[in-house]
C-alpha cells in the first residue's frame, strides 16, 4: 500500500460526509492511518476551517467546492499533525483537486496550502 492510499481513503470519507451534510463519518473499510486522519480532521473542523478561511480571504468555507474544502482540511491537518513532507502533502492534494474538482481547483488548493505551509514555518 502506498502512502497516498490512506490519504485518499480519508479524503473520500471526509468528502462523502461533508457533501451530504452528515455529522458522522463512515469509517468502514478504512485502515488505521486513514481512520486516524479522517477522525482527526473531523474532530478539528472548526479550527481547520478558521485557519483556511483566514488564508483564503475571498472564499468562505461554505462557498468552496466540497472537494476543495475536504482536501484543504485534510492537508492542513496533515501538515500540522504528521511528519509527511510539505511538498508531498501539497502535491498530492493538488493532484486530487485537478482530478476530482473544478478546472481551477488545482491552482486554488496549491495557493492556499502554500500560504498555510509558509505560515507554519514562520510559527516554528
Amino acid at each position: 500500500m502506498s502512502a497516498a492510499e490512506p490519504r485518499f481513503a480519508a479524503f473520500r470519507a471526509l468528502f462523502s460526509a461533508d457533501a451530504i451534510g452528515n455529522e458522522e463519518l463512515n469509517l468502514e473499510g478504512l485502515n488505521k492511518r486513514a481512520r486516524a486522519m479522517a477522525e482527526g480532521v473531523w474532530e478539528n473542523r472548526a479550527e481547520l476551517d478558521a485557519e483556511i478561511a483566514a488564508t483564503a480571504r475571498k472564499w468562505r468555507i461554505g462557498r468552496m467546492p466540497a472537494v476543495d474544502r475536504s482536501l484543504l482540511r485534510l492537508s492542513l491537518y496533515e501538515l500540522r499533525h504528521t511528519s509527511t513532507p510539505v511538498g508531498v502533502v501539497i502535491s498530492e492534494a493538488v493532484e486530487i483537486a485537478k482530478r476530482y474538482s473544478t478546472e481551477r481547483s488545482g491552482s486554488f488548493v496549491n495557493g492556499v496550502l502554500g500560504k498555510l505551509a509558509e505560515k507554519s514555518l514562520q510559527e516554528d
